[in-house]
């Protein structure tokens, strides 16, 4: 038999041109062990940490624990019908979620999938979870303010554009009542908000999101849902998913706010996923890396420079106390990594002080700076009579007779409470926040019975908007009370006084 060269020749051709066309090479691994949630994979020894992967059952899961034998993975959804030897694939791809204008006004899930019963959300970009907080150089100083429409916050405790302000209590003390409040004040004021519920129950979440329809919030807003139905894993994901979609707004130029509702559950969530990766415990059970869980998170929040559009991104994170107990490990924890707390206290709550933000442990370490010239003037003594007053309280409960200056202020004072008490959803405009309080501060309010503040506050604003609307739109447009415009004020307070009827 003779072998034809020509032919030999031309199979070879054939065999090294297809030889670029090699098989579609995938890295699998096995499942060694599953259960609660974990599972234990052995094989997938080029993984990295953080990459999503994918199981036989189309279950995803997050590669968490890199050790040296296997890899233990969380698994995101349902984990039942994943069993020892399926097989688990890599996607290359570290844990990304959708972002961009398609999210505005939807409720999501952790992974970016609609929970709202509307369209499947098309996103263009996709943002990884995990990012390095923008560095020094890369930002400037928070200088414009963030209304809460809340008195008694934007006047002593302001919150500025690319701040992080926790608010922490007792549960059923109005923490979140304060964040939706805030978001319903972004109205027509360019600020987009992204509130991420962790562990709450779907009913509160479908009220919340009724609010935020009603109130015409969900305009501008994103709502991100971990339910305390879903698994760990979720949960764990929720705020990191938040702080991307607000990260890529404020990357594009615009001002975002994201509220974390509430991290004490997302520490929790991290904490059973990390006993049952067996890593080891320490205080109170937490893994060690507790701590930079949330600051790797709080820290991404920034007012950027001008070279990088100027935007920004305020994070609000919520915390859960026990008994009060502010030196708990989670609660000193969020306190030091944020620019200031605002502490709410059952005691108020309970006897009627709404919102109950207790002024003498609340602050603010940026706010005087982010806060409008007009709000300084009127605010400055707020705080001053409010802490003489306190003082004064305690210590007039032990005595009978008091001089006349300390009668005064704790008149005042009285009289000051009842101004700060605001009905949840009636966020107010700054600059009627500022006329009433200056009423207040310059005591005009001494002579009232305390019952009558409310009704005073209320007939007054109708009556600034119908007589003195200038007034109003000059604290407005200029954010400040010249010695004319508080000059005008004084006259407007005393005319309608003279109207003002005590039934």
């Amino acid at each position: 038999m003779r072998i034809n060269p020509d032919e030999i020749t031309r199979v070879l051709r054939e065999k090294i041109e297809s030889f670029e066309n090699l098989p579609n090479l995938k890295e699998v691994g096995r499942v060694i062990q599953v259960g609660d949630g974990i599972a234990r994979v052995y094989g997938l020894e080029n993984v990295m940490s953080n990459e999503l992967v994918k199981f036989q059952n189309k279950s995803m899961g997050i590669a968490i624990n890199l050790e040296e034998d296997n890899v233990g993975v969380v698994i995101l959804g349902e984990y039942k019908n994943i069993k020892e030897g399926d097989l688990v694939e890599r996607t290359h791809k570290i844990v990304e979620v959708p972002v961009g204008d398609e999210l505005v006004g939807r409720v999501i899930d952790p992974l970016g999938n609609p929970l709202d019963g509307g369209s499947p959300i098309l996103a263009k970009k996709t943002r990884p979870i995990e990012k390095k907080a923008v560095g020094i150089i890369e930002r400037q100083p928070v200088n414009t303010p963030l209304q809460t429409g809340l008195k008694s916050i934007d006047s002593m405790i302001p919150i500025g554009r690319g701040q992080r302000e926790l608010i922490l209590g007792d549960r059923q003390t109005g923490k979140t009542a304060i964040a939706v409040d805030t978001i319903i004040n972004q109205k027509g004021k360019g600020v987009y908000c992204i509130y991420v519920a962790i562990g709450q129950k779907g009913a509160a979440v479908a009220r919340t999101v009724e609010k935020f329809r009603q109130y015409g919030a969900m305009e501008y807003t994103t709502v991100v849902v971990a339910s305390a139905s879903d698994p760990a894993p979720m949960l764990y994901l929720a705020p990191y998913t938040g702080v991307a979609i607000a990260e890529e707004l404020m990357f594009s130029g615009k001002d975002a706010l994201v509220v974390y509702d509430d991290l004490s559950k997302h520490a929790v969530a991290y904490r059973e996923m990390s006993l049952l990766l067996r890593r080891p415990p320490g205080r109170e059970a937490y893994p060690g890396d507790i701590f930079y869980l949330h600051s790797r998170l709080l820290e991404r929040a920034a007012k950027l420079s001008d070279d990088l559009g100027g935007g920004s991104m305020t994070a609000i994170p919520i915390v859960e106390t026990q008994a009060n107990d502010v030196s708990a490990y989670i609660p000193t924890n969020v306190i030091s990594i944020t620019d200031g707390q605002i502490y709410l206290e059952p005691g108020l709550f309970y006897s009627g002080f709404r919102p109950a933000v207790n002024v003498g442990l609340s602050v603010s370490r940026v706010g005087g700076a982010a806060q409008t010239k007009a709000m300084k003037k009127v605010a400055g003594n707020l705080r001053i009579e409010l802490a003489q007053y306190r003082e004064l309280e305690a210590f007039s409960q032990f005595s009978n007779e008091l001089d006349p200056s300390t009668q005064a202020q704790i008149t005042r004072g009285q009289r000051l409470m009842e101004l700060l008490k605001q009905e949840q959803y009636s966020p107010m405009p700054l600059e009627e926040q500022v006329i009433v309080l200056f009423a207040a501060v310059n005591g005009y309010l001494d002579d009232l019975p305390v019952e009558y503040v409310k009704k005073f506050e209320d007939e007054f604003l109708s009556y600034m908007k119908k007589k003195h609307f200038d007034v109003l739109k000059t604290v407005e447009q200029t954010g400040d009370l010249d010695e004319k415009t508080a000059e005008l004020l004084e006259v407007a307070i005393e005319d309608f006084k003279e109207k003002f009827k005590v039934v």
